[in-house]
């Protein structure tokens, strides 16, 4: 399964586009099915053997602690003998192993610094990066072996997302046909799910104001060091309340393509 490798997953924005169901919570704590966002995801990483996640918080970011502090009392059965402090336990999760370090990284800061603010809890060659908004089914492995094959200091998983509109094929002023919400043809935009060598960790730097989609991934870019590994599989982020409906109506439908444990 995977190699040790730590995975950093972004915690700490707003979620300003999904206010109704996050006013109280930051955006990755935002539920489907029950459990968090931030879960599924970590449960994709955990399915090929990254086990290992540093989380970075901010807005709201106690309620991630609390939630992973918690976890055990609230994912498993207990019997517990009043007046005195004997508690059994009784194992009902799959997560055994996970190891979480949960760290502050600023209430405003931007993605790029959120990850330099947690340089010194990486170890290794290399690391995973992601954000804490986004699912899918893509197989992280396959991804792994394509960034450690071309050799670049980075990778990016490019996705091409269905339209949230409807398309309209006009000939003569008429409709010759309709496409329900057709994928962006070759349109790809950067779905997260990223590898990248320690050393990319210099092109950034630990100021509010550094934004990892700007300056750092343009120079990574702009020298030939940014490689796309282009999944046409299931993506979808939660960005919106409809994205919020849909990913819990495909739980509740039994027909969520990310889940893959």
């Amino acid at each position: 399964m995977g190699e040790h490798m730590k995975v950093v997953i972004l915690c700490g924005g707003y979620g300003m586009r999904i206010r109704d169901v996050s006013e109280l919570k930051p955006k990755p704590m935002i539920e489907v099915g029950g459990m968090p966002i931030l879960w599924h995801i970590m449960k994709t990483y955990a399915r090929y053997g990254f086990k290992e996640f540093v989380l970075c918080l901010g807005h709201h970011g106690h309620v991630i602690k609390e939630f992973f502090y918690n976890y055990e009392m609230l994912s498993n059965d207990f019997t517990i003998e009043l007046g005195t402090k004997e508690m059994e336990v009784h194992p009902r999760h799959d997560e055994h192993g996970w190891k979480v370090t949960l760290v502050d990284t600023g209430r405003d800061a931007m993605t790029g610094a959120r990850i330099k603010r947690v340089e010194k809890y990486l170890d290794g060659d290399r690391f995973m990066l992601t954000y804490g908004d986004a699912v899918t089914d893509m197989n992280i492995a396959n991804l792994l072996e394509y960034h450690k094959k071309h050799g670049k200091v980075g990778t990016v998983t490019g996705v091409c997302p269905p339209s949230r509109y409807g398309e309209l094929i006009i000939e003569d002023s008429q409709v010759a046909s309709f496409r329900e919400k057709p994928a962006a043809d070759n349109n790809y935009i950067n779905g997260g799910y990223f590898v990248m060598e320690k050393e990319f960790l210099n092109y950034l730097s630990d100021e509010d104001s550094c934004v990892l989609e700007r300056k750092p991934l343009e120079q990574l870019a702009g020298k030939n060091n940014l490689n796309v590994y282009q999944h046409t599989g299931f993506w979808q982020c939660m960005d919106t309340y409809r994205d919020y409906a849909y990913l819990n109506e495909l739980w509740n439908k039994n027909e969520a393509l990310w889940k893959q444990w």
